[in-house]
C-alpha cells in the first residue's frame, strides 16, 4: 500500500529530496505507510520551521473481549472460552486491574473465569482490550520527531480523528503565527 499524496516543500531542491527520502524511510520502517494516506511536509529555512500535515486511513475498530472469546455464565461464574491468544495477556491485566486477581482465575490456557457477582456477560464482552488508534498516534508522533530537523526543540502536535499536524521550530511559536500556513497546507490535502 502506498501513500496517496506525499509532498515535501522546501526552497532547496537537495533539501527537498533528502527530506522526502528521510520521511519515506521513517514511515516505512515504523510500518506507518499502511496508516498514513496523505502527508505534506514544509521546511522553511527563513523562519526556520518544519511542518507536517496529513491524513490517516480508517483504522480497524478497537478489539473487545467478544472478538476473540466466547463469554457465557456457568455455575456462578462468567466463563471466557478463549479462541485467539493474541490479546490474552492484555485481557488478563485489564481484568485483574478491574476485578482483582482473586476473582479472575485462569484454570487452563484457554479458559478464564470471573465471579458472576462482579460483572455480567454483556459487561465482560464489551471490555476493550486493544485500541489500535492509541499505538498508531504514538508511533506517528515518534516518526515525525525523527523526520524533523535536529535542534528544533519547540514542538506542537495535534491529532484529531483522521488528521494530524506536527510543527517544530528553533524559535518560539507565538499562537496564531503559523495558523494560515497550516490551514493552506491542510487545504492542499483536501484538494488532492
Amino acid at each position: 500500500m502506498a501513500i496517496d499524496y506525499f509532498e515535501v516543500e522546501c526552497t532547496e531542491e537537495s533539501g527537498r529530496e533528502s527530506y522526502k527520502r528521510i520521511a519515506s524511510d521513517v514511515l516505512q520502517d515504523l510500518d506507518l505507510i499502511k496508516i498514513v494516506s496523505k502527508i505534506h511536509i514544509l521546511i522553511d529555512l527563513e523562519f526556520p520551521f518544519f511542518l507536517a500535515v496529513g491524513k490517516t486511513r480508517k483504522l480497524p475498530p478497537p478489539v473487545k473481549i467478544r472478538d476473540f472469546s466466547n463469554v457465557m455464565e456457568s455455575e456462578g461464574n462468567i466463563v471466557l472460552d478463549i479462541a485467539e491468544e493474541t490479546y490474552l495477556s492484555q485481557m488478563l491485566t485489564i481484568l485483574w486491574d478491574k476485578y482483582g486477581r482473586d476473582f479472575v482465575v485462569q484454570p487452563d490456557r484457554f479458559t478464564v473465569t470471573i465471579n458472576a457477582d462482579l460483572a455480567g456477560v454483556e459487561e465482560i464482552e464489551n471490555i476493550t482490550v486493544f485500541d489500535p488508534s492509541n499505538t498508531m498516534y504514538k508511533d506517528l508522533v515518534y516518526a515525525l520527531q525523527w523526520i524533523a530537523p535536529e535542534g528544533f526543540r519547540v514542538r506542537r502536535e495535534s491529532i484529531e480523528k483522521d488528521r494530524f499536524c506536527y510543527l517544530a521550530s528553533e524559535n518560539t511559536l507565538v499562537p496564531g503565527t503559523l495558523d494560515k500556513v497550516i490551514a493552506d497546507r491542510e487545504k492542499l490535502l483536501e484538494e488532492t
